[in-house]
């Protein structure tokens, strides 16, 4: 990231910065600037708020775009990424567009100690369930014939999406949420002693730290809820 922004400064080009959405080194640098640390800093996966979204089976999806845009990516990297990520696509609306009846799919069912159905139903209410996964329906052979054209890391994309989609976007909305803080800009010249309605922890680090947005501010660690909000009624937002 120094190396990246070192020369992104030199040809006069604005900083590039992963947030805490985006990538784990985002987490550990906004970490170390917001909170200090008075110790040696390691970064655990459980110092992200976002982990559904940081997960290791997407970073190719989450970072490549970003690394192609500023010229660290190759072209065929960044097609590969977007390959995958359209064919898992591809995946899950074929699941959720297929159906199976109660007797090519009931005994498989069994097994798994799920219960039976006694409709036909699509294949992606199936996958759903925490005791099916994709192995399981792949003993179909429709399934079996389908998949047999993607990849693993597709499947297992698309595996996982589905199992996860509500918690993950649920995850994506919170995360949007924090990211309109982000958006509102604080001047990094700005005198915080002038705002007597700041507690005094919070005028004397706002000072120190000198915060770029007020989504920053509020993750240093002394600054409250009614400390931001002081901040948003000056702002006159």
């Amino acid at each position: 990231m120094a190396g990246i922004n070192a020369h992104r400064k030199i040809n006069q080009q604005t900083p590039l910065i992963l947030s805490r959405s985006e990538a784990y080194i985002g987490v550990l640098i906004d970490d170390l600037i917001n909170k200090g640390t008075e110790e040696p800093y390691r970064m655990f996966t459980s110092r992200a708020e976002y982990r559904l979204l940081l997960r290791q089976d997407n970073a190719d999806l989450r970072l490549t775009p970003i690394g192609y845009e500023i010229g660290l990516a190759s072209r065929e990297r960044y097609q590969r990424a977007q390959q995958k990520k359209v064919l898992g696509e591809q995946i899950l609306t074929w699941l959720a567009e297929q159906s199976v009846r109660p007797e090519d799919v009931n005994a498989l069912l069994e097994a798994a100690e799920t219960p039976a159905i006694n409709q036909r139903s699509r294949l992606l209410a199936l996958l759903l369930r925490p005791q099916i996964d994709l192995d399981i329906l792949r003993q179909l052979p429709e399934v079996a014939a389908y998949l047999a054209n993607f990849d693993e890391e597709a499947i297992m994309q698309a595996e996982i999406n589905a199992k996860y989609e509500s918690y993950i976007a649920k995850e994506r909305e919170n995360a949007e949420k924090m990211q309109r803080l982000e958006e509102i800009k604080l001047r990094t010249d700005f005198d915080y002693r002038q705002i007597v309605s700041l507690s005094a922890e919070a005028r004397e680090k706002l000072n120190r730290i000198k915060p770029a947005t007020l989504g920053q501010a509020g993750r240093i660690s002394g600054i409250t809820p009614a400390d931001v909000s002081v901040l948003m009624v000056y702002m006159g937002r």
